[in-house]
């Protein structure tokens, strides 16, 4: 069973966490909020393949050490979607760091973003090591009727779904175009 890695997966991500689970991954999903851990876990089909990563990512000691302990119990990571706030600007350099440190395979690294992101900075912050495929997903709005609204959940997790299948450098979810009917 192959690892993966999920940051946001108790919330817009549930849905890739539950389809990562059936598709044969274990998957660590970082989260701060047990209660949603829970939730998320009740919800799946595969409740096994989840494990939990209670951590809040913008402490980078104790992420290091749960990066660290999952793939001494779970193996090697494969895959990561990373949903990472602004707040926790060095979350992705230090996942990287380690998994690539713990890794003798090429491993896959969604990095999910917000719609106003510029891109070429993004992956500047990231700094990518050797051995990692990056992929940038980024997120969009929907314009229906002549109105804009953001993307659901739901939209989200299927986007990157989709993503993950086509394994393209970049994806939008949604449109990022015309800026200015953004919601």
């Amino acid at each position: 069973m192959a690892h993966a890695l999920v940051i946001g997966g108790t919330g817009m991500l549930s849905d890739t966490v539950h389809w990562l689970a059936q598709q044969h991954y274990r998957v660590s999903v970082i989260a701060r909020n047990r209660r949603r851990m829970e939730k998320l876990i009740g919800q799946s089909k595969k409740p096994s393949a989840i494990i939990p990563v209670l951590v809040d990512y913008c402490n980078e000691i104790d992420l290091r050490n749960e990066i660290k302990r999952i793939i001494h119990e779970n193996g090697e990571i494969k895959l990561v979607v990373a949903w990472v706030h602004s707040i926790g600007k060095n979350a992705l350099p230090v996942i990287a760091e380690v998994i690539s440190k713990n890794s003798k395979n090429k491993w896959k690294l969604f990095h999910i973003l917000g719609s106003s992101t510029d891109l070429k900075k993004a992956v500047q912050e990231v700094d990518i090591p050797s051995g990692c495929d990056y992929r940038q997903v980024q997120l969009g709005f929907v314009i229906e009727h002549g109105h804009s609204r953001w993307l659901t959940h739901k939209e989200i997790s299927h986007g990157i779904i989709d993503c993950i299948q086509k394994d393209a450098p970049l994806h939008v979810v949604g449109t990022v175009e015309p800026w200015e009917l953004h919601p």
